[in-house]
């Protein structure tokens, strides 16, 4: 994962900026926890600001970008986290689990060393109701293949609650989902560059093709809609907390 987020991460702190909402939602979830270990921290997004942060993360790439403000980063991966059993009273991993070669023993190593809860935003990858599917079917078995199953969360970390994180619909964090409503936004190249899933599916020159079109016959517009008057939208992201 190292490797390929120093390609990726050229100029990632410029398109995923964290979104406010969904900063609450995280915030929310690790309750009154004074100390916290970002898991797979990237550029330091959703660490929550007065409280003692401690971030971990493989990409040297991705640690240039941090800002002089962000917690104070150790190189390293959420396989092996060097620290003692129970050193944090809450732990955190957002959109970073599907990258880790060893999930499991990544969330376990996040159990170790929390007395608390452990946070982790996901994707189910058993959720289909995304139009971007319908263009892009590489992503469904993409997804498959890389993202655990909501199930393994309670294999792997014990009893937990899972529930949808809503995505605004002028969400700032540009994630793969975050332009459901705005979908001539997948056509920028600059846009898709700071999404890991289109790195990984090759050559997409066809499907886009096939959207431009559909937008400007307003064809795209007809079949979805119904999206285009939601302020949020369930397009598949998962919070999962610890019990």
């Amino acid at each position: 994962m190292a490797t390929s987020y120093d390609t990726i991460g050229v100029n990632y702190s410029d398109l995923r900026k964290p979104d406010a909402r969904i900063e609450t939602v995280i915030s929310n979830a690790l309750g009154s926890a004074e100390t916290i270990l970002n898991v797979g921290a990237g550029t330091g997004s959703y660490e929550p600001a007065g409280r003692a942060v401690t971030a971990i993360e493989p990409s040297a790439e991705m640690i240039n970008q941090r800002s002089t403000s962000a917690a104070p980063v150790i190189q390293g991966y959420a396989e092996n986290l060097p620290f003692d059993d129970n050193s944090f009273d809450a732990s955190m991993a957002i959109l970073t689990v599907h990258h880790w070669t060893d999930k499991q023993k990544g969330l376990n190593e996040m159990r170790r060393v929390t007395r608390g809860p452990v946070v982790v935003v996901t994707y189910d990858p058993a959720f289909r109701a995304f139009w971007l599917l319908d263009y892009f079917p590489e992503l469904v078995t993409l997804d498959e293949g890389q993202m655990p199953k909501l199930t393994d969360y309670t294999r792997w970390l014990g009893p937990v609650t899972i529930s949808p994180v809503p995505i605004p619909h002028d969400c700032t964090d540009g994630f793969l989902s975050a332009y459901w409503r705005r979908p001539a936004a997948y056509l920028d190249p600059k846009i898709r560059a700071a999404m890991s899933s289109f790195w990984k599916v090759g050559d997409v020159s066809g499907a886009l093709s096939r959207l431009e079109k559909d937008l400007e016959s307003g064809a795209w517009a007809q079949r979805n809609s119904h999206l285009l008057e939601l302020d949020a939208c369930d397009c598949g992201y998962r919070l999962v907390v610890t019990k």
